[in-house]
């Protein structure tokens, strides 16, 4: 094996561990691992590796990159302390590392609770105070069966059996022993900040069938500064969770008992779901398609053309009548084709792209459900572009250049994964290959950068997916583009070309918001519910300082309402600082006080939510700067951009 490292090709045995290595190049102890080619490996784990030339990188435990090996051992180590204080009774599940931390489940007789959590973490600092090595081992795959089963770990027996190799590998640290690939770090002194965040219920495999185990949910991280900044974020997030601030807010609710996993969308809610509908139409009617409308309920033989019914009927709902079964759609794209397939089309009618807010329903499991982000029925704002193999680059361009208006005008930055074929996928490799290569070659002629994703597709071909980044830096995945060579051929598509003679169309499957509801979400929790005027469901509100002043009020609010605004007036008998809080808590853009002064000079006070007073101005000013901060759809107040200017 020979590794490049600073320039010098060194050489090793097969077989040898990042340990030796380390020690035979005489390199300091904060080192826990190495990147081979790119590839992780801890300093316990043999090398055994294809013959070649790797480049090298020794991973120190202040680089980043050291995350995925400590908070693999900080899953380990919370493990060791629950089996300490909740005893050898138990059983153990799978304790992966995920994005800014780790969890782990466990079956736990009498169960776990938040109240348990600072027992744990007492535990968890005795354990790193301890600075136990770890011991990686492995083991032949029915003897490691034995070994769990000896100890009780039932779901590890599970993960062994399903595990394709004749060994296994286990790591060991003072007591403590885990199933487990790492990586890991050589020492559980080497971390030690962290926190542990909550206790929820997950089902074992993801299945409902399964028993429900206790997960706990933890983060680690380098430095303590870090760790503290990564929980301020983790309290903002909870001050801005759109399960609180939607109904707060007067939004939208849920009611699990009439309807589980669907959403009821209030008054104000419909509102800004209304605003992003007419930009959405807006932009793509500039953009040449056509919008259609298609069945909820379509038979279950065009299902079964699809794919869907093999691919995707666990996800369906069904309903049967006249000795028929019918499937509730989970996606638009049949009804599409229908449409393209009840005329002649010709080269001339091609790129068609034809748009649909359409109304789908997919089945979640109840443990995966969460507000507006993971739902059973939602709107997609979907649309299926059908045109010839030479026009793939160009469409996708166009798609982009919608995707970028769209999220910028939000300020939302994004970045772009490239997904290729899954296992489950339909269709031969050539055809894959074509439609992959179709997709790379589109991003590479616009200089995008994106990173490949290796068997994340669809079913039915690959896919671009564009991944947007909140205003506390959280990535959402909204946009997918999906390059379709395989429902063409199943639905016998075609379109007379130039020649006179029939060729099969290329379907390019595309989404921006993803979910108008999800968006929603989304865009509640980046705002904090504090929504840019051109959204607000409420974007002025009147103050009356005392009821004499009412009449000046309504006269000037009708004004602004005959103007297209959304405008409402408080008239309760209260103090005017309440009302002025309360329009604060209700996120309302714009305050109106009206007192004795703004009556004699004819004009209004205008305040910002933030609390910021912008002083007196001519009613017919303002509402002409607010209404072209609408028709721009800024997503700030004009008012602090002239400043800003």
């Amino acid at each position: 094996m020979k590794l490049r490292y600073r320039g010098d090709i060194l050489e090793f045995p097969n077989g040898i561990t990042g340990k030796e290595i380390v020690n035979k190049l005489n390199l300091d102890d904060k080192i826990v691992g190495l990147s081979l080619n790119g590839q992780f490996h801890d300093l316990l784990t043999p090398l055994n590796l294809p013959d070649g030339e790797y480049e090298v990188e020794f991973i120190r435990i202040d680089d980043p990159r050291s995350a995925e090996f400590f908070r693999h051992t900080m899953a380990h180590i919370m493990a060791q302390a629950v089996m300490r204080i909740f005893g050898k009774d138990v059983k153990l599940g799978i304790g992966p590392t995920i994005e800014n931390g780790f969890y782990y489940d466990f079956d736990v007789p009498g169960g776990i609770s938040e109240e348990d959590l600072p027992k744990i973490e007492e535990e968890m600092r005795k354990i790193i105070e301890e600075d136990l090595e770890l011991e990686r081992f492995e083991m032949e795959k029915e003897k490691a069966m034995e070994y769990m089963k000896s100890l009780g770990q039932d779901y590890k027996v599970s993960l062994i059996k399903d595990i394709d190799a004749e060994k296994v590998s286990f790591y060991k640290q003072g007591e403590f022993v885990d199933l487990c690939r790492g990586p890991h770090v050589p020492r559980t002194g080497m971390v030690k900040h962290f926190k542990l965040l909550s206790v929820s219920g997950a089902y074992w495999r993801g299945d409902e069938r399964n028993p429900m185990l206790y997960r706990i949910y933890g983060t680690a991280f380098y430095k303590a500064e870090d760790l503290e900044n990564y929980l301020k974020m983790v309290e903002e997030a909870k001050r801005r969770d759109h399960r609180k601030l939607g109904p707060a807010l007067d939004l939208f609710s849920f009611d699990s008992e009439s309807a589980p996993g669907m959403v009821f969308i209030h008054p104000k809610g419909m509102i800004v779901m209304n605003e992003l509908i007419k930009m959405w139409r807006e932009i793509h009617e500039r953009a040449g398609y056509k919008e259609v409308y298609t069945p909820l309920i379509m038979t279950e033989s065009l299902w079964r053309q699809s794919g869907h019914w093999d691919h995707y009927r666990e996800n369906m709902y069904f309903t049967e009548k006249e000795n028929r079964i019918y499937a509730v759609k989970p996606m638009n794209c049949p009804g599409h084709i229908i449409i393209y397939k009840s005329r002649s089309v010709s080269y001339r009618d091609l790129p068609l792209r034809l748009a649909e807010l359409g109304r789908v329903h997919r089945y979640e499991r109840s443990g995966v459900l969460h507000g507006l982000l993971r739902v059973r029925s939602f709107t997609q704002d979907d649309a299926h572009i059908f045109c010839t193999e030479e026009q793939i680059e160009e469409e996708i361009r166009g798609i982009i250049r919608i995707i970028d208006e769209i999220y910028g005008m939000f300020g939302f930055p994004y970045m772009v994964e490239l997904s290729t074929k899954p296992e489950d996928a339909m269709g031969d490799e050539r055809t894959w290959e074509i439609a992959t290569n179709a997709l790379k070659k589109a991003l590479d002629s616009i200089g995008m950068e994106y990173k490949i994703n290796e068997g994340e597709g669809a079913f039915y071909g690959p896919k671009i997916d564009f991944h947007l980044r909140d205003s506390l830096g959280r990535m959402w995945q909204c946009a997918t583009i999906q390059l379709d060579f395989l429902m063409p051929e199943r639905f016998d598509l075609k379109y007379i070309g130039p020649d006179n003679r029939e060729h099969r169309p290329v379907m390019i499957h595309r989404v921006v918001l993803g979910s108008i509801e999800r968006f929603l979400g989304i865009l509640v929790e980046h705002y904090a519910g504090a929504f840019p005027t051109w959204l607000a469901p409420i974007q002025v509100r009147f103050i009356p300082i005392a009821d004499r002043h009412l009449d000046y009020c309504r006269k000037v609010m009708e004004d602004f309402r005959e103007s297209g605004l959304r405008v409402d007036i408080d008239d309760r008998q209260r103090k005017t600082g309440y009302k002025i809080r309360e329009a604060q808590l209700q996120k309302i853009p714009y305050m109106l006080v009206v007192g004795d002064r703004e009556v004699e000079s004819g004009k209004v006070a205008v305040r910002l939510r933030s609390g910021r007073d912008l002083g007196d101005m001519d009613p017919n000013v303002f509402k002409m700067k607010i209404l072209e901060e609408i028709k721009r759809r800024m997503n700030s107040s004009i008012f602090e951009d002239e400043v800003k200017a």
